[in-house]
């Protein structure tokens, strides 16, 4: 379903069904990026405030945890949109 981390494919290669034209997530998923990342700054300001941990230590945690946080999100919320359009898309063709 997904040709990279967090990019639907344009045809599904197991049944060949046309993914492209049932994608439209691509301007909230920018709402969404934004959304994730003020909770995660805030986390790591509280963590910062509690127990002060050394900044490389900190970087070393928070980049990862950040970019796999926000490809998890971006594909559930995309594979969310696809089935809801899919059944809508059904729903009206019967």
């Amino acid at each position: 379903m997904f040709e990279a981390p967090a990019r639907v494919a344009l045809i599904c290669s197991h049944c060949q069904l046309d993914l492209g034209a049932l994608e439209r997530g691509g301007r909230f998923a920018g709402v969404l990026t934004a959304l994730i990342a003020i909770i995660l700054i805030m986390i790591a300001y509280g963590i910062e405030a509690t127990l002060r941990p050394p900044l490389w230590l900190q970087a070393l945690v928070w980049a990862p945890l950040t970019v796999g946080v926000v490809i998890y999100a971006l594909r559930f919320f995309k594979t969310t949109l696809l089935y809801a359009s899919y059944e809508n898309l059904k729903d009206a063709g019967e």
